[in-house]
Parts: structure tokens; sequence; C-alpha cells
């Protein structure tokens, strides 16, 4: 069993205080929420403090504003169907290329079903081109959707700058947080967004539970239709444990916001460094000046990434290749294939995320098991030799994933 973790981005332990918080949710204060006896109305209370903590972590203005969910993907598509529904003459949505797929494969069925998607392209290095961002806000566009913070290669996308922008053309404007929360300061109560994703397994919270920010005073129409939770957004009974626990996750997310942007940054550098210096023919994707502080993205030349994770797990090292919600497929990542990683790296990617739980030896240890691994599977790689990488005759290994 793997005993160095470094596959946050996929999910996250939950925090002993987190579980401890939850425990008396499930045998001794079990009752509804909406119940007005003692054993509801306490863990209304509960509840309620809950709504608070998630609201300090992201700045909101209002406690109002927080909506709870069953997860990111619910969160996502809740935004998205909503936008629709409030304007139902407006058939065109602005996303990503490099989105996760709980926004693009809902905007693959909402093309099928006769609506236009514009997908924005990234460069090499996953930034977004502004200027033709700029030139789809019309009033056609019914919401746009941009991750703040890409899983696969950490990179941070400008979404304040974006809500402005759609802000002023009279466009809801919805952001996928999930990776960013609790890494990056968030204060919404000073931005243009309108509705934001969050998901408590990628913040030491428990799994099953997320929430949709929704700022005061924007149109809104629900996916659930039911009882009265939520103030009427978001129906069925509340998941009071979880609930409880990703409260408490988002208060210890505040006190840890500087240890992610300094100490789990500097052990997210060291175990770069320490790779790039020893093997060659590799390199981090995405922007590495604009990226999540826990997150390292490195693509091996001429080797398989699942080969690497592999052998990494036989020494107790768990890591990534490209997102967990898409692995299985033999094809490269869509958002390496959307940067235009050659075909010779993209299928060698790995994604190392880091936690506040981490510490440097693990990091050391990692450094010292990488290079070796990479070095005999090369020696395996038709496409490597003694001397370096090789090519057939008259073959170049090219990007064709442009």
């Amino acid at each position: 069993m793997a005993d160095i973790y470094l596959d946050n981005n996929a999910t996250t332990a939950c925090d002993a205080k987190v579980v401890e918080a939850m425990l008396p949710y499930f045998l001794e204060q079990f009752g509804n929420p909406s119940s007005m006896h003692s054993f509801g109305s306490g863990v209304g209370r509960a509840l309620s403090k809950a709504r608070k903590q998630v609201q300090a972590l992201l700045g909101a203005e209002h406690d109002s504003e927080i909506i709870f969910t069953s997860c990111g993907t619910e969160s996502d598509n809740t935004a998205i169907l909503s936008a629709l529904k409030c304007f139902p003459n407006r058939k065109e949505i602005i996303t990503t290329a490099v989105e996760h797929p709980a926004v693009l494969a809902l905007c693959t069925q909402l093309e099928k079903e006769g609506y236009t998607i514009h997908r924005l392209a990234v460069d090499g290095k996953g930034r977004l081109d502004l200027d033709e961002y700029k030139k789809l806000l019309t009033p056609n566009v019914a919401i746009v959707s941009v991750m703040w913070a890409n899983n696969e290669t950490g990179t941070l996308f400008p979404v304040l700058e974006m809500a402005e922008l759609a802000h002023a053309a009279d466009i809801q404007f919805h952001t996928d947080a999930v990776q960013a929360v609790g890494k990056v300061p968030i204060d919404l109560k000073n931005s243009n967004i309108d509705m934001l994703s969050v998901s408590g397994h990628k913040l030491h919270a428990p799994k099953g539970i997320g929430v949709l920010y929704l700022k005061r005073g924007v149109r809104f129409r629900p996916l659930f239709r039911g009882g009265h939770q939520e103030r009427g957004r978001r129906a069925g009974t509340e998941n009071a444990a979880s609930v409880i626990g990703l409260g408490q996750a988002c208060e210890l997310a505040q006190e840890h916001i500087e240890c992610e942007n300094v100490q789990v940054k500097a052990l997210r550098d060291r175990l770069e460094q320490g790779i790039l210096a020893q093997v060659p023919n590799c390199f981090v994707t995405g922007d590495a000046d604009h990226r999540l502080p826990n997150t390292c993205n490195i693509a091996f030349e001429y080797i398989e990434g699942e080969s690497i994770l592999m052998l990494l797990n036989k020494q107790g090292i768990a890591a990534s290749s490209g997102s967990a919600c898409t692995s299985g497929s033999l094809e490269p990542s869509h958002v390496m294939r959307a940067m235009g990683i050659p075909y010779t790296a993209a299928h060698g990617t790995i994604r190392f995320s880091l936690s506040r739980y981490n510490t440097q030896a693990e990091i050391d240890r990692v450094v010292a098991a990488v290079p070796p691994i990479i070095a005999d599977l090369r020696k395996m790689s038709p496409y490597w030799g003694e001397n370096g990488p090789v090519e057939e005759p008259g073959k170049a290994f090219a990007p064709v994933y442009a």
C-alpha cells in the first residue's frame, strides 16, 4: 500500500478534526434539521454554523449565498442549467477546452440539444486568450463557465477579470473553483463572480458534499424540486454530518492558507527541481509562474505514464496521470491535447499534488525514486537509445495535438 500520498487533486484525506466534528451527528444528534423538536433544532444550529464557516473561507457577503449540494459536479451542472432556464432565448455558452468533465460533458450534451458551445483554446502553457474571450461576449450568451484553477496542471485562470468582463456584458459568470478553494485566497464579496462551485473532498472534508455559491440578487432556477431546504434552492434533506464536516474543513483551510502558499509550495518546488535536475527530457506542463502552490505536472518523454505510476506505487508512492475522473482512457488527457503537448510527452505526464500533510522526508524519497524508474523504463522504449532519444528514419517527433 502506498504510504506517500501525492494525489491530493484527486481527493484528500479527511482531517482528524473534521471527523471528530462529524461523529456526534451519526449516533447522538441524528435529527432532521427541519424538525421543530430538540433532536432537529440542534442539528439546524450546527448547519448554520457550518454555513458561516464556508462563507468566511469564500469571502462571501452573506451566509445565505451558500447552497449545500452533493458535490462539485452537481454545483457545476446546477449553475449552467440555471442560467439556461433564466435566459431561455440565449443559446450560447462560453467555457474552455480544458475544463473538468463535470462542465465539458454537460456542454457536449447541450450541444446535441442545439446550444452553441464556445470552448476557449489555450496556448502551450495552458493560458487563455482574453482577446478571443472578449469577442465572444454577445447578447446570445447565457453563461460563462471557466475554472479557477486547472486540475491537471494547476494553471490559474484570470477569473476575476473574466467575471468583470462578463458582468459588463450582462452575462452570468460561473467558476468551478474545486481545486482553488483552500489553496488560494478568495474574496467573493469584492468580485463579479455570480456562482462558484466547491467540492468538500478536495479540502480534507468527506466525499459527497459540495457547495454552490450564489451571489445575492443573481437570477436562479433550482435543479431539484421538492422540499424547502436551502431556501428552496436545493431540495432534499441535508447531509448534516458532511455539511458540518465541510464547515470544519473550511475553518481549518482558512487557518492553513499561508501554509499552502509557503510550506506546501516549497515542498512542491523541491520535488520539481529535484526531478528536473536528475532526469533528462522532461519538463513541467502548464504555466509554472501562475499555478496552484501544491501542483506539479511533469511530462517524461518517450515512456508511458501508467508504467511510471505502477512502479511508483510499488515503492509506496501515489501520484496520477491526469484527472482521476478521466483515467482509464488510452488517449492523453484533453488538457495535454489542448496545450499541444507533443505526442511523445503527452503519454508520459505525471501529476504530483501535495497537501499540508506531506513532509520533506517524503519529498526527498520521491526525488530519489523517480530517476531510476524513468531510466529503467526508457531502456525498454523503442524511442530511447544509449545516448538519448532516437528517431525512425524519415520520422520526427512533432506535436500532434496542436
